[in-house]
Protein backbone atom coordinates (compact mmCIF):
# COMPACT_ATOMS: atom_id res chain seq x y z
CA UNK A 1 0.00 0.00 0.00
CA UNK A 2 1.33 2.86 -1.27
CA UNK A 3 1.90 6.05 1.19
CA UNK A 4 -0.49 8.08 -0.63
CA UNK A 5 -3.33 5.60 -0.74
CA UNK A 6 -2.38 5.30 3.53
CA UNK A 7 -2.65 8.66 3.80
CA UNK A 8 -6.25 8.53 2.05
CA UNK A 9 -7.63 6.10 3.87
CA UNK A 10 -6.86 7.95 7.00
CA UNK A 11 -8.63 10.91 6.27
CA UNK A 12 -11.54 8.42 5.42
CA UNK A 13 -11.72 6.95 8.58
CA UNK A 14 -11.32 10.24 10.01
CA UNK A 15 -14.24 11.59 8.83
CA UNK A 16 -16.03 8.72 8.94
CA UNK A 17 -15.49 8.50 12.59
CA UNK A 18 -17.26 12.31 12.91
CA UNK A 19 -19.73 11.28 10.63
CA UNK A 20 -20.62 8.08 12.92
CA UNK A 21 -20.45 10.21 16.30
CA UNK A 22 -22.81 13.36 15.13
CA UNK A 23 -25.52 10.40 13.93
CA UNK A 24 -25.28 9.40 17.25
CA UNK A 25 -25.20 12.32 18.99
CA UNK A 26 -28.50 13.17 17.06
CA UNK A 27 -29.96 9.99 18.04
CA UNK A 28 -28.57 11.17 21.70
CA UNK A 29 -30.78 14.11 20.99
CA UNK A 30 -33.91 12.13 20.23
CA UNK A 31 -34.06 10.17 23.33
CA UNK A 32 -34.13 13.43 25.62
CA UNK A 33 -36.72 14.80 23.16
CA UNK A 34 -38.77 11.57 23.57
CA UNK A 35 -38.37 11.85 27.26
CA UNK A 36 -38.92 15.57 27.77
CA UNK A 37 -42.08 15.22 25.69
CA UNK A 38 -43.44 12.05 27.33
CA UNK A 39 -44.35 13.49 31.30
CA UNK A 40 -45.65 16.65 29.01
CA UNK A 41 -47.89 14.85 26.57
CA UNK A 42 -49.19 12.25 29.65
CA UNK A 43 -50.04 15.46 31.31
CA UNK A 44 -51.59 17.14 28.90
CA UNK A 45 -54.04 14.49 28.29
CA UNK A 46 -55.59 14.62 31.67
CA UNK A 47 -59.17 16.44 33.23
CA UNK A 48 -58.47 20.00 33.88
CA UNK A 49 -57.79 20.53 37.79
CA UNK A 50 -58.56 24.00 39.80
CA UNK A 51 -55.53 26.60 40.50
CA UNK A 52 -55.18 24.97 44.17
CA UNK A 53 -55.03 21.37 42.99
CA UNK A 54 -51.99 21.91 40.89
CA UNK A 55 -48.40 20.57 41.94
CA UNK A 56 -46.45 22.77 43.77
CA UNK A 57 -43.78 21.74 42.21
CA UNK A 58 -44.23 24.28 38.86
CA UNK A 59 -41.89 21.59 36.96
CA UNK A 60 -44.33 18.99 37.41
CA UNK A 61 -47.04 21.54 36.40
CA UNK A 62 -46.66 22.87 33.37
CA UNK A 63 -48.58 21.73 30.51
CA UNK A 64 -51.45 20.18 32.95
CA UNK A 65 -54.50 21.73 32.25
CA UNK A 66 -56.34 23.86 34.65
CA UNK A 67 -59.19 26.01 35.35
CA UNK A 68 -59.22 29.35 36.25
CA UNK A 69 -61.30 31.57 38.13
CA UNK A 70 -61.17 35.14 39.21
CA UNK A 71 -61.19 38.61 37.60
CA UNK A 72 -58.54 40.20 35.18
CA UNK A 73 -56.65 43.04 36.47
CA UNK A 74 -56.63 44.83 33.00
CA UNK A 75 -55.02 48.12 33.85
CA UNK A 76 -51.69 45.95 34.52
CA UNK A 77 -51.97 43.97 31.16
CA UNK A 78 -48.80 43.26 30.22
CA UNK A 79 -47.96 42.88 26.42
CA UNK A 80 -45.59 40.45 24.68
CA UNK A 81 -43.86 41.47 22.20
CA UNK A 82 -42.87 40.33 18.45
CA UNK A 83 -45.30 37.29 18.33
CA UNK A 84 -46.48 35.89 15.13
CA UNK A 85 -49.75 33.75 13.75
CA UNK A 86 -49.67 32.77 10.47
CA UNK A 87 -46.99 34.85 9.10
CA UNK A 88 -48.67 38.01 10.17
CA UNK A 89 -47.01 40.23 13.29
CA UNK A 90 -48.88 40.77 16.72
CA UNK A 91 -48.02 40.63 20.70
CA UNK A 92 -49.63 38.31 23.18
CA UNK A 93 -51.71 39.86 25.69
CA UNK A 94 -50.40 38.69 29.27
CA UNK A 95 -52.84 39.54 31.88
CA UNK A 96 -52.96 39.48 35.57
CA UNK A 97 -55.58 37.55 37.03
CA UNK A 98 -56.59 38.15 41.04
CA UNK A 99 -57.77 34.66 42.38
CA UNK A 100 -60.31 35.26 45.37
CA UNK A 101 -58.66 34.62 48.59
CA UNK A 102 -55.32 35.24 47.34
CA UNK A 103 -53.09 37.98 47.51
CA UNK A 104 -50.64 36.06 44.55
CA UNK A 105 -51.90 36.94 40.75
CA UNK A 106 -51.49 34.29 38.06
CA UNK A 107 -50.79 35.68 34.53
CA UNK A 108 -53.32 34.73 31.75
CA UNK A 109 -52.08 34.60 27.97
CA UNK A 110 -55.43 34.91 26.66
CA UNK A 111 -53.78 35.33 22.85
CA UNK A 112 -52.47 36.93 19.77
CA UNK A 113 -53.60 39.94 18.79
CA UNK A 114 -52.53 42.06 15.52
CA UNK A 115 -49.39 44.62 15.80
CA UNK A 116 -47.69 46.02 12.62
CA UNK A 117 -44.25 46.57 14.15
CA UNK A 118 -45.39 43.77 16.74
CA UNK A 119 -44.90 46.06 19.47
CA UNK A 120 -47.75 48.74 19.30
CA UNK A 121 -51.01 47.44 19.51
CA UNK A 122 -54.52 48.51 21.16
CA UNK A 123 -55.34 46.10 23.74
CA UNK A 124 -58.66 47.58 24.98
CA UNK A 125 -61.12 46.13 22.49
CA UNK A 126 -59.73 42.60 23.94
CA UNK A 127 -61.17 42.90 27.24
CA UNK A 128 -63.22 40.05 27.84
CA UNK A 129 -66.10 39.11 30.17
CA UNK A 130 -65.42 38.99 34.23
CA UNK A 131 -65.52 37.27 36.35
CA UNK A 132 -63.60 34.60 34.45
CA UNK A 133 -64.13 30.78 34.48
CA UNK A 134 -61.81 29.35 31.83
CA UNK A 135 -59.49 26.50 30.42
CA UNK A 136 -55.78 26.50 29.75
CA UNK A 137 -52.65 24.67 30.39
CA UNK A 138 -49.40 25.73 32.39
CA UNK A 139 -46.14 27.29 31.17
CA UNK A 140 -43.41 28.56 33.53
CA UNK A 141 -42.16 31.86 33.19
CA UNK A 142 -38.60 32.05 32.79
CA UNK A 143 -35.92 32.50 35.50
CA UNK A 144 -32.25 33.71 35.21
CA UNK A 145 -30.81 35.78 33.36
CA UNK A 146 -33.15 38.87 32.76
CA UNK A 147 -30.54 40.17 29.32
CA UNK A 148 -33.43 41.85 26.91
CA UNK A 149 -36.59 40.83 28.99
CA UNK A 150 -38.19 44.14 28.68
CA UNK A 151 -39.41 45.45 25.05
CA UNK A 152 -38.78 48.88 23.61
CA UNK A 153 -41.09 50.94 22.61
CA UNK A 154 -43.48 50.71 25.42
CA UNK A 155 -43.18 50.41 29.28
CA UNK A 156 -46.02 47.81 29.88
CA UNK A 157 -43.94 45.15 27.17
CA UNK A 158 -42.02 42.62 27.83
CA UNK A 159 -39.65 40.42 25.23
CA UNK A 160 -39.62 37.27 27.22
CA UNK A 161 -42.10 35.81 29.81
CA UNK A 162 -39.32 36.79 32.62
CA UNK A 163 -40.95 36.39 36.34
CA UNK A 164 -38.27 38.84 38.26
CA UNK A 165 -39.04 41.40 35.47
CA UNK A 166 -42.73 40.70 35.36
CA UNK A 167 -42.82 40.83 39.43
CA UNK A 168 -41.09 44.13 39.05
CA UNK A 169 -43.48 45.41 36.78
CA UNK A 170 -46.89 44.21 39.18
CA UNK A 171 -47.34 45.78 43.10
CA UNK A 172 -48.67 42.36 43.93
CA UNK A 173 -46.77 38.60 44.17
CA UNK A 174 -47.55 36.74 41.08
CA UNK A 175 -47.39 33.28 40.86
CA UNK A 176 -44.27 31.51 38.89
CA UNK A 177 -46.39 29.64 36.52
CA UNK A 178 -48.81 31.44 33.95
CA UNK A 179 -51.28 29.98 31.98
CA UNK A 180 -52.19 30.27 28.25
CA UNK A 181 -55.57 29.59 27.53
CA UNK A 182 -57.24 27.63 25.22
CA UNK A 183 -61.04 27.40 25.65
CA UNK A 184 -63.10 29.99 23.54
CA UNK A 185 -64.29 33.51 25.00
CA UNK A 186 -68.02 33.85 25.64
CA UNK A 187 -67.53 37.12 23.32
CA UNK A 188 -65.88 36.16 20.18
CA UNK A 189 -65.67 40.03 18.94
CA UNK A 190 -63.42 40.67 22.01
CA UNK A 191 -61.61 37.28 22.49
CA UNK A 192 -58.38 37.25 20.87
CA UNK A 193 -57.23 34.18 18.93
CA UNK A 194 -56.08 31.29 21.90
CA UNK A 195 -52.39 30.57 21.21
CA UNK A 196 -52.14 26.65 20.28
CA UNK A 197 -50.04 24.30 22.13
CA UNK A 198 -46.47 23.81 21.42
CA UNK A 199 -46.22 20.61 18.88
CA UNK A 200 -44.32 17.99 21.01
CA UNK A 201 -42.93 16.56 17.75
CA UNK A 202 -39.53 14.25 17.71
CA UNK A 203 -37.98 16.88 15.56
CA UNK A 204 -35.48 16.27 12.92
CA UNK A 205 -33.26 14.05 14.88
CA UNK A 206 -33.54 10.77 13.50
CA UNK A 207 -33.09 11.74 9.76
CA UNK A 208 -30.00 13.70 10.31
CA UNK A 209 -28.80 10.67 12.31
CA UNK A 210 -29.67 8.59 9.03
CA UNK A 211 -27.91 11.35 6.80
CA UNK A 212 -24.68 11.33 9.35
CA UNK A 213 -24.36 7.43 9.09
CA UNK A 214 -24.72 7.86 5.46
CA UNK A 215 -22.21 10.21 4.93
CA UNK A 216 -20.02 7.67 7.04
CA UNK A 217 -20.55 5.20 4.79
CA UNK A 218 -20.06 7.19 1.43
CA UNK A 219 -16.53 8.24 3.14
CA UNK A 220 -15.95 4.76 3.58
CA UNK A 221 -17.05 3.25 0.34
CA UNK A 222 -15.99 5.80 -1.80
CA UNK A 223 -12.19 5.74 -0.61
CA UNK A 224 -12.33 1.89 -0.89
CA UNK A 225 -13.79 1.94 -4.77
CA UNK A 226 -11.06 4.96 -5.51
CA UNK A 227 -8.15 3.03 -3.87
CA UNK A 228 -9.45 -0.43 -6.00
CA UNK A 229 -9.62 1.63 -9.25
CA UNK A 230 -5.96 3.08 -8.97
CA UNK A 231 -5.08 -0.32 -7.74
CA UNK A 232 -6.63 -1.48 -11.24
CA UNK A 233 -4.59 1.18 -13.22
CA UNK A 234 -1.75 0.48 -12.11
Amino acid sequence: MSTREKILIGIALLFAALFVRLGFWQLERLRERQAYNAPIEARAGLAPVALRDLPRDPGEAIHRSVRVSGEYDYDREIVLTLRSRQGSPGVNLLTPLRVAGSDTAILVNRGWIYAADGVAADTKPWREDDPVDAVGYVRLLETGDTTGARSTGRPDAVRRPSLSTIRAMLPYPVAPVYVVLTSPGSDPTRAPPRVPPPALDEGNHRSYAVQWFTFALIALGGTAILVLRRRAGD
